[in-house]
């Protein structure tokens, strides 16, 4: 059954190759690759099969991968969770009269009692129906619940002006604040800030924990950053072009920080290669929309492990997730070249288009009388001279090219041998 059909639960946003859309602060902790979710009580509430379960330090997405639509049970409305067992498994008997199935009295249930609105309590179980290790599932799924992640996103400060009510004051700020008069104001003002920041720059640096959890914060904060200015530049259109090309800088350098969330192996275990192609497929777009359509791996490899952070991952790691694009439908595919250069590439990306690009830069004054190198098609095209290259090795076997092998290089010029006529070649 869908997670559509679960409309119990709240639906949950998944990427276009089918990853669970994490919100600001949300981090994946484990994964499982196949699970039912089962009403134990109210027969009222649809069952989910066949999901993959993705733990969050906010929420349990169920996410059945066939229809590519996922249902999330937020973590605060869990009240209790009870440790993994196998049902009737300590009575014999009752299991071998019991009407429900032997397959599923089989596999390891995690029984939660959750809240539900408006004021009632129900009991689900989440049977395992795949091989994994459920009691390190659900050691993590209790330290989720304990460490109430949800409750430490930073609400949104009031804007200017905006009311404040009555008795409504900070819990940190019960003190009376001195005005800021005079230059005596400003200086205080600037130590206060000065003091803040020592502070700051102390807790980060006070161990290798503080200091990760505040590089995610600033992770966050970019992220969240680089989605304003995307809004922006999307309704604002009457902006001019120095203001464009500064927020372009801005995303780029934005985008440069990081994957808040990367896959490792520790969180998705049998999952990894799977799970690291999917987040792959999602995170080359940008740059692949960037870079004309088309990528060498081995730049995606210094980009990808580059936002990972201290994540890193082996060539081997990388080749491997790439493969498994044939099984999955993401927009985009490995290529390899008859040289052995392997790129990545989007699906619509069309080899025609390059051509007519190629034969238009040939057919210049100048590409007529000395031909054209990998260095002006990488120019034209905007693309490094490598693929450049290929991209005319290919009109080449076309028949668009004639190619020119000098001390200086390759040079290729127009065909011009398709427009002699065979049957008039003499006259």
């Amino acid at each position: 059954m869908s997670a559509a059909a679960a409309d119990w639960l709240p639906s949950a946003s998944v990427t276009a190759s089918g990853r669970p859309v994490l919100s600001a602060g949300e981090v994946e902790r484990n994964l499982l690759p196949l699970v039912d979710l089962e009403p134990e009580e109210n027969p009222c509430l649809a069952p989910l099969r066949g999901c993959l379960l993705a733990l969050t330090s906010h929420r349990l997405i169920f996410l059945h991968e066939p229809s590519r639509s996922a249902r999330g049970l937020p973590l605060a409305t869990v009240v209790h969770a009870y440790p993994p067992h196998r049902r009737h498994s300590h009575n014999p008997l009752r299991s071998l009269f019991s009407s429900s199935s032997s397959s599923s009295s089989q596999h390891h249930r995690i029984r939660l009692q959750i809240s539900m609105p408006p004021a009632r309590s129900e009991v689900v179980a989440i049977v395992v129906t795949c091989k994994a290790d459920v009691d390190v599932f659900f050691g993590r799924l209790i330290e989720a619940i304990r460490a109430r992640a949800w409750e430490m996103t930073p609400a949104a400060a009031p804007a200017s002006g905006a009311p404040v009510a009555e008795g409504a004051a900070p819990a940190e700020d019960i003190a009376i604040r001195m005005p800021v008069v005079g230059v005596s104001g400003i200086l205080r003002m600037e130590q206060e800030s000065w003091e803040s920041a020592g502070q700051n720059l102390q807790d980060a640096f006070q161990d290798l924990n503080a200091l990760m959890s505040k590089a995610k914060e600033m992770m966050q904060l970019a992220e969240k950053m680089r989605l304003k200015l995307l809004t922006n530049s999307s309704t604002e259109s009457n902006s001019n072009d120095e203001e464009m090309g500064s927020k372009q800088d801005m995303q780029d350098l934005l985008l440069s920080v990081g994957i808040v969330s990367p896959v490792t192996k520790e969180t998705a275990g049998a999952l990894y290669h799977q799970q690291l192609s999917l987040q792959l497929a999602d995170f080359v777009r940008i740059p692949l929309e960037k870079a004309g359509g088309m990528m060498a791996l081995v730049d995606v490899y210094c980009l990808f492990n580059r936002a990972r952070g201290t994540e890193l991952i082996s060539p081997e790691d990388l080749l491997q997730a790439c493969s498994l694009w044939e099984k999955v439908d993401v927009p985009v595919m490995l290529r390899k070249f008859d040289s052995g250069v392997k790129v990545i590439q989007t699906k619509t990306h069309s080899d025609e288009e390059v051509f007519a690009r190629i034969s238009s830069l040939a057919q210049k004054p100048d590409a007529l009388q000395k031909g054209i190198s990998p260095s002006d098609a990488a120019f034209t095209l905007g693309i490094a001279p490598a693929l450049a290259k290929e991209h005319l090795l290919n009109a080449e076997n076309k028949g668009l090219l004639c190619r020119d092998v000098s001390p200086d290089g390759f040079r290729f010029f127009v065909n011009l041998f398709n427009e002699i006529d065979a049957q008039n070649i003499y006259t």
